[in-house]
């Protein structure tokens, strides 16, 4: 059997992590030779895929016919500039994968029209093989070419095919944007372990441990978060206390962050 050809278009944070995971996983099929790579501003995922046998090409080189799978991971300002030169020069019926924050399907399949169209939203933590990642796929898109779509966004983590557009933009409230809602709660509770008189040579690490520990413990068990929580909860203890003051607020103001982030995904989706 005859390997695929690969293109990436655009090899920054995300399409260089998931180029990375791709040649460090057999399992993904992509191999060096039948790798083509598409950005002007070479990053380390790069220069490393291209020292291992990859191609560094432009549009209109005479590969781009032969591509079967495109990852398009440009960044959404430059979509319009080179999305129509890529997809000129595209072979009909390549699958093209763009992990493009809000543009829609609608606007993919006018800028590929004779091409196969999935979108992906998957999130930072992708760079270390952790990530959580959600696509859908657009009606012209093969049971091939989809499951070919989930084996290669599985190198930056976890994956599931979704039934709609629409879910894409909760996940990207909620996934997608999500890592930066831990983020902001470790540069919390550093404030807080200040305040309350934690040296500030420690502090930082005793608030980014504690996240990083809760993640792996969440991560290496299938049991629930809420119960993990009544696990480490005494009545009337120290953690209690704590909670005491923060599930009354928590719940409603993670509702509101995740409201917040879909409403402009729409606004993004919309040209807003």
């Amino acid at each position: 059997m005859v390997p695929d050809n690969y293109l990436v278009v655009g090899a920054g944070r995300m399409g260089g992590a998931l180029l990375a995971g791709w040649l460090s996983d057999p399992v993904s099929g992509v191999i060096p030779e039948h790798l083509y790579i598409i950005d002007p501003h070479m990053g380390e995922d790069a220069k490393a895929a291209i020292h291992a046998g990859a191609t560094e090409i432009t549009a209109n080189h005479k590969a781009m016919g032969k591509v079967d799978v495109v990852l398009l991971a440009i960044k959404p300002q430059a979509f319009d500039n080179i999305a129509p030169v890529v997809a000129a020069n595209l072979a009909e019926g390549a699958l093209v994968i763009s992990i493009l924050a809000g543009t829609t399907i609608e606007a993919l399949t006018a800028a590929f029209p004779n091409q196969h169209v999935v979108r992906a939203m998957p999130n930072t933590p992708a760079a270390v093989g952790a990530g959580m990642t959600a696509f859908t796929c657009s009606k012209k898109v093969t049971e091939r070419q989809a499951r070919t779509a989930e084996r290669l966004l599985k190198a930056g983590g976890k994956v599931h095919e979704v039934e709609n557009e629409h879910m894409i933009d909760v996940v990207t409230a909620v996934s997608g944007s999500g890592p930066a809602y831990v983020f902001h709660m470790v540069e919390a509770l550093e404030a807080a372990a200040l305040e309350a008189g934690l040296p500030a040579d420690i502090a930082p690490e005793f608030a980014r441990q504690t996240i990083v520990g809760a993640g792996a413990l969440l991560g290496g068990t299938q049991v629930s978060a809420s119960d993990l929580r009544v696990a480490v909860t005494s009545p009337n203890g120290t953690t209690q206390a704590a909670l005491d003051v923060l599930m009354p607020a928590l719940p409603a103001l993670m509702r509101e962050t995740v409201k917040a982030a879909l409403q402009r995904a729409k606004e993004l989706a919309r040209g807003g």
